[in-house]
Formats: C-alpha cells, sequence, structure tokens
C-alpha cells in the first residue's frame, strides 16, 4: 500500500491558470487541478536532463526546455510508504513574516467511500503538511467539509429542505468530537461546517459540544438565505459564508487521468489496459486540504495552495 501525497505549493506566485467571469457561482475544481498540474510540470522540467544540441537557449513548442522528460523517480520522492508528488523543497517552504501577522483558515474536504474511522488521521496529516508548508502551530479557522451533503436545489427552500435528508450526523459528530480536541489543545482556533441547512445545523449545535463558528453554503444568490437558516445562525452566532467548492472535489476517475499516462496526465500512473511504465493498483482519493494565509494589516492572500492524499493498493 502506497500513500500518495500530492501538493500544488504556492498558486498565488504561479500565475493565472483560471480566469473566471465576473459573477460567476458554478462549482469548480478547475483551480486545484490546473494548479497540480502545473506543480507537476515545473518538476518535471526542473528535473530534466538538459538539452545536447549545444543550444541551452533553444526552447520547444511549449515554451520549456528540450532536454529529456524527467524520470518519475526524479520529480517525485519516496519517504517509506508514502510518495510526495512531486517532492517538495521544505527548505524553501514557510511565510515571509512572522506566523502572527497572518490569519489562517483551511478547509478539509473528507472525500467519499473512506472509512470515517481514518477521518481523525487524514485531518492530523493535513494539518501537519501545512504546518509544515506555512511554518506555523497554530490554524485560525479549520472548516470540514463532510461527504454526501450538498446546499442544491431549483430554489433556497428546496436546497434547505433537502439538505436535511443528506449526509450522517453520527458520523458527522464523530468526527467533529476529534476536531473539538484539536481545538482544546489550541491546534485550531476556530471550527466550521460547510452545507448544512437550517435542520442539520440546529440539530448539530444541539449535540456538539464546542459549536461551529462559521457555516459554509452554496447560494445561487447571496442575498436569498433560506430565513429559518439565518435565524438560526443569527441566534447562535454562526458566521454564514458563500462558496463555489465542488463537493466531491476529487473524484477517483479524475485522479487517475491526473496522475496517468495521458497527455495532460504526470506519467506516475499506468494505463491499467495497456503495458507501460508506472505504478498500478487501485487508488482512492481520501482527502483535499486548502489553505490560505491572509496578511492580517493588508487584507490580501499572500499564500494558497492544497494538498490531496489517496492510497494506492499496488498490483504487479
Amino acid at each position: 500500500m502506497t500513500k500518495l501525497v500530492l501538493s500544488t505549493g504556492n498558486v498565488m506566485t504561479a500565475g493565472p491558470s483560471i480566469i473566471r467571469k465576473r459573477g460567476t457561482n458554478n462549482r469548480s475544481n478547475l483551480e486545484l487541478l490546473n494548479s497540480l498540474r502545473d506543480n507537476f510540470a515545473a518538476a518535471q522540467h526542473d528535473y530534466a536532463a538538459p538539452a545536447t544540441n549545444g543550444d541551452h537557449d533553444h526552447k520547444c513548442n511549449n515554451g520549456k526546455g528540450c532536454g529529456s522528460p524527467a524520470p518519475v523517480d526524479l520529480w517525485t520522492e519516496r519517504q517509506d510508504t508514502t510518495l510526495f508528488i512531486p517532492r517538495i523543497n521544505w527548505d524553501g517552504a514557510g511565510l515571509r513574516d512572522e506566523p502572527s501577522q497572518y490569519e489562517i483558515t483551511v478547509k478539509l474536504f473528507l472525500l467519499p467511500r473512506t472509512p470515517v474511522a481514518e477521518r481523525e488521521r487524514y485531518a492530523c496529516e493535513a494539518l501537519e503538511l501545512i504546518r509544515r508548508e506555512l511554518g506555523i502551530q497554530t490554524v485560525d479557522l479549520l472548516v470540514v467539509s463532510f461527504p454526501g451533503i450538498s446546499f442544491e436545489g431549483n430554489c433556497e427552500w428546496e436546497a434547505d429542505k433537502l439538505n436535511a435528508q443528506q449526509g450522517n450526523l453520527d458520523e458527522e459528530l464523530a468526527t467533529w468530537s476529534f476536531l473539538e480536541e484539536l481545538h482544546r489543545q489550541g491546534a485550531v482556533k476556530r471550527l466550521g461546517v460547510a452545507e448544512f441547512g437550517s435542520e442539520k445545523l440546529g440539530t448539530f449545535l444541539r449535540r456538539a459540544t464546542i459549536r461551529p463558528a462559521v457555516n459554509q453554503i452554496n447560494l445561487k444568490d447571496c442575498c436569498n438565505v433560506p430565513p429559518p437558516l439565518k435565524k438560526i445562525a443569527d441566534e447562535h452566532g454562526v458566521e454564514l459564508n458563500v462558496h463555489t467548492d465542488c463537493t466531491d472535489i476529487l473524484p477517483n476517475g479524475t485522479l487517475r487521468e491526473l496522475l496517468g499516462p495521458a497527455p495532460q496526465g504526470a506519467g506516475v500512473l499506468a494505463d491499467p489496459e495497456n503495458p507501460g511504465s508506472g505504478m498500478r493498483g487501485e487508488v482512492l482519493p481520501q482527502w483535499v486540504a486548502r489553505y490560505l494565509a491572509f496578511v492580517r494589516d493588508r487584507g490580501v492572500i499572500e499564500n494558497k495552495g492544497y494538498f490531496a492524499a489517496a492510497e494506492l493498493e499496488e498490483t504487479p
């Protein structure tokens, strides 16, 4: 069994790979996917063999050097049973200023088909990677997105009604109890949830020991918050934030395409239908974590990136 850890690095320094129309609120995971592809390509280029034609300034059609593609084992790094894609230069990690100058926000997406009993481990893995990447000890806000929950419908009233039947409250509370412990330890200052409608949020508030400070919801119009949800949030001091994130941000097929031998793939995984190089086996996405570092006195984002993890059950 191999753990795959994917990373984007700081997407704020990589240039705009996506341009969205002003006012759009369609859910998208394009930022994650494009940023991963960009980081893979940059690592492959950095570790590629130099051109041998003597013309060091010559560029290929894609604007990169014409040297041979870097073997996967050069631009990735294996540590025991974990494969980092791409390898990470931890010496160059960290923020420009002292951590106290920033507000650090993390959103943890727990993905479908993963065991509930493993969620504690997933949260620890994600937070440890982010702490190491940013050189911090404490996260200001951790928002958890549970699988199988959405806030979608022809109108906000319908979305609120459908939401009440989604997810598994007992499983969500079991996960929340561990996050509460992180809060008590000082590792996380505030906790939040995503896609909780009025009924779900009301029940959750009654049963949770530490109440969520934030509830992120997807709305077609940010002014059309269902009155029951707004009432509950106001009564309990829960901040309602609008977002456009995908609920299932990294499906299995998308991950395999991202890491596979296709033209836009990283070449880490082999084509299961054809002979060739690459790792073989079943791959299961486990979690995705997005982190944001806001400069407090300027209100700008200095560092933004993603980590994602998956498990590969290798076969010959």
